[in-house]
């Protein structure tokens, strides 16, 4: 049984419900996952089930229950659940968007590349090879380990959403495409392809900055957080 709570940061009574649901998960073998309106899955949920109010229950994909409840009530939602024995219950917390472990992931993996090159270009290479494990850390490690936290982390400080999907993918592509256009060029002496690269770079940061921007600086001056109710008039 797969038990959903939407929740969103800045929604007080939904502190409330995941204390309540996370107590319930204590005691009943119960899939329970917190879900975040800040992220893309999140908004998906609440956009296919219309949701409205939050906090807002999601029982094996359905919509079962708006606002804070006393355990009693919830525990009768799960009420065919076996109780659960030995071990606690696995909490899922506000999970990453598949674009942000996406570029977490990669800046893992840049930096793994730079030490493999340290050899080579960082203490004993000589000339235009010592430049490319700089470049693997600040560049590949730096952008895309800001890349993945920020698509994560401000969306559920400020509630607003950010672009997801493609805008999310192309930006981290061009990230790749002119960090290794850049490593190349440096690599092989060539100016214009490390030239092409770091333009791509330069479209990379320019395509985050317009993702960001609405998320820092909603339209109409207001955050659309305050668009939602945190308390339904008709809870379910």
């Amino acid at each position: 049984m797969k038990v959903e709570l939407v929740v969103s940061e800045w929604c007080q009574t939904c502190h409330q419900a995941e204390k309540v649901w996370r107590g319930i998960a204590e005691k009943k073998a119960i899939e329970f996952a917190v879900v975040d309106m800040g992220q893309p899955e999140g908004r998906e949920l609440a956009t296919r089930l219309r949701i409205r109010s939050i906090p807002a229950i999601v029982l094996d994909g359905e919509l079962a229950q708006i606002g804070v409840h006393p355990e009693g009530e919830c525990l009768k939602l799960v009420a065919g659940a076996p109780d659960r024995k030995g071990g606690g219950a696995r909490h899922v917390g506000l999970g990453l968007s598949t674009g942000s472990r996406a570029a977490i992931l990669a800046a893992m993996g840049y930096v793994f590349v730079a030490g493999g090159f340290l050899p080579l270009g960082g203490l004993f290479g000589e000339g235009h090879l010592r430049p490319l494990p700089l470049h693997l850390f600040t560049v590949g490690f730096m952008t895309f380990l800001v890349y993945g936290l920020a698509e994560h982390m401000l969306p559920r400080f400020t509630g607003n959403p950010i672009r997801g999907g493609l805008w999310s993918y192309g930006q981290q592509a061009l990230a790749h495409l002119g960090l290794w256009l850049l490593l190349t060029g440096l690599g092989l002496g060539q100016p214009g392809i490390a030239v092409t690269g770091a333009a791509g770079l330069w479209i990379s940061l320019l395509v985050f900055t317009l993702r960001l921007w609405p998320v820092l600086w909603p339209p109409g001056g207001g955050r659309e957080r305050s668009r939602m109710p945190t308390q339904p008039d008709n809870p379910i």
